[in-house]
């Protein structure tokens, strides 16, 4: 476990459950992936004394029962492993998702961690028909998700935004059906299910709202190199990016709501 510390005693701790190994590029570039994640759904750690460890969940290593009482939240990052697969560090973390659901503890997922989530909880993921998706997609918010009965505070600040959204998307899973209770949030034109909620302690979202263009330009390049995607399909995407960007302030809001609801 990696912690990033801070100077005063953190007044909320949250834990990152890493899906993925760091890049060459995030490393070079960020340090890794926990700064990452902490500049997007973080608060300022110094001035507000809020505390993140970083699990690699990817590599087994995990919180201990004992210890999940003391975390405010946690976040499911994405990864190139399926969802769906059996490996041993995949079926311990649907295991993990079970027991936080169980306590009602807050756990958001994102891309993997969306499609973990569900599986974990009972509903179906898999491969999309459609193949890969990745670029800036715009998102259709459920008419009804900020008058969700029961009242949901998280998506209070949904009432004061538009139906759409532009998200960064890079996926080739996706959700088919969510767990029993759980309502869709939104969808698109590519993907059923771009964001669901069960209760107020769970939000999974297909995008991912913690990306960077740069971040999202060297995936680009690593699954052409990789032979993922064709020539012409990363010159599409470089193409749109230069044209349009995603609603990144709204989706950070949206996920900060949810992380540091009371």
């Amino acid at each position: 476990m990696v912690a990033m510390e801070v100077a005063v005693r953190p007044s909320r701790r949250y834990a990152l459950l890493m899906a993925a190994h760091d890049s060459e590029y995030v490393i070079k570039r960020y340090g890794g992936y926990l700064p990452v994640f902490v500049s997007a759904f973080g608060d300022d750690a110094a001035a507000a004394g809020e505390a993140w460890d970083l699990y690699r969940a990817v590599d087994g290593e995990l919180p201990a029962t004992e210890d999940i009482g003391g975390y405010d939240g946690f976040v499911i990052s994405g990864s190139p492993h399926d969802a769906y697969g059996d490996e041993p560090w995949i079926l311990r973390l649907c295991a993990l998702v079970r027991d936080l659901h169980a306590a009602r503890r807050r756990v958001l997922g994102v891309c993997f961690g969306h499609q973990l989530i569900c599986r974990a909880l009972g509903g179906r993921v898999g491969k999309a028909p459609a193949g890969w998706d990745v670029g800036v997609r715009e998102v259709t918010i459920a008419a009804d998700a900020a008058e969700a009965a029961p009242p949901c505070r998280f998506l209070d600040l949904l009432r004061e935004l538009p139906r759409r959204a532009r998200i960064t998307e890079v996926h080739q899973d996706e959700v088919w059906e969510v767990p029993e209770g759980a309502e869709v949030l939104a969808c698109s034109d590519r993907t059923g299910v771009e964001m669901f909620r069960v209760g107020e302690h769970v939000l999974g979202i297909q995008g991912h709202p913690e990306y960077t263009k740069d971040i999202l330009l060297s995936l680009v390049d690593r699954l052409l190199n990789a032979g993922s995607i064709t020539v012409p399909f990363a010159e599409a995407v470089k193409r749109q990016l230069e044209a349009t960007t995603p609603d990144r302030e709204f989706w950070l809001k949206l996920c900060k709501s949810f992380l540091k609801a009371d």
